[in-house]
């Protein structure tokens, strides 16, 4: 199974980012645009650290170490806000609040990941960002995702100009409260993206809440 471990905004948090990015597709005519894949929104997460491949086995011990990791990181408040585009295809929307926790718990999860599976997490988790939407392979293809038609455009002005659309958005500050174990299927979504499936969250410290989910199984 593929795991990573994800910081989940909560419903309302998740409705308030989706409003604005309905507001600026509208605005903008990417509604229908098959040149992007847009998140659901009920797949909106922030990636603490990525985990690959995993046996049952290692599944189990990356819950045991987020008992611990949960137990060591008091829960703290954070906040969506900004954007940004990640290699002219990858929009994604960036956080605020207490950052400076966020980044320490990231960084014991990755250290958990490396610890278990002997895998380093090489993706930069330095600026923690929630991705809301991809260029789409066919579009991407074409012309280093500079063409524009009934495609779309993927040109980097118009993803320039999306993002400062965006760049200006903040949403409802949250208490996160927990993490979340969760498992990814490669092309198994809607519209051929990932599909994610949570396991189990784990209680950050001062949460009453305990982990809860399905057990990790292979």
């Amino acid at each position: 199974m593929r795991l990573f471990v994800a910081v989940v905004p909560p419903a309302p948090v998740r409705d308030h980012l989706e409003r604005a990015l309905s507001s600026v597709r509208s605005a903008r005519g990417d509604g229908e645009r098959p040149a992007w894949r847009w998140a659901p929104p009920g797949d909106r997460h922030v990636t603490l650290a990525f985990f690959g491949e995993v046996s049952a086995g290692a599944g189990e011990e990356l819950a045991g170490g987020l008992v611990r990791i949960g137990a060591d990181h008091p829960r703290f408040d954070l906040r969506l806000r900004g954007a940004g585009v990640f290699d002219r295809r990858i929009l994604w929307i960036g956080c605020g609040g207490d950052v400076r926790s966020l980044g320490a718990l990231t960084a014991s999860c990755v250290d958990l990941g490396q610890s278990v599976t002997g895998r380093q997490d090489h993706r930069v988790r330095s600026r923690a960002h929630l991705t809301v939407a991809r260029v789409a392979g066919r579009a991407r293809s074409r012309d280093h995702g500079r063409s524009r038609g009934r495609g779309g455009s993927t040109d980097p002005a118009d993803l320039a100009a999306l993002t400062r659309a965006l760049a200006v958005y903040e949403g409802p500050t949250w208490q996160v409260t927990e993490v979340v174990l969760v498992s990814s299927r490669p092309g198994a979504g809607k519209g051929g993206g990932p599909a994610y499936e949570p396991l189990l969250g784990f209680a950050l410290a001062g949460s009453e809440q305990q982990a809860r989910g399905a057990v990790v199984a292979g």
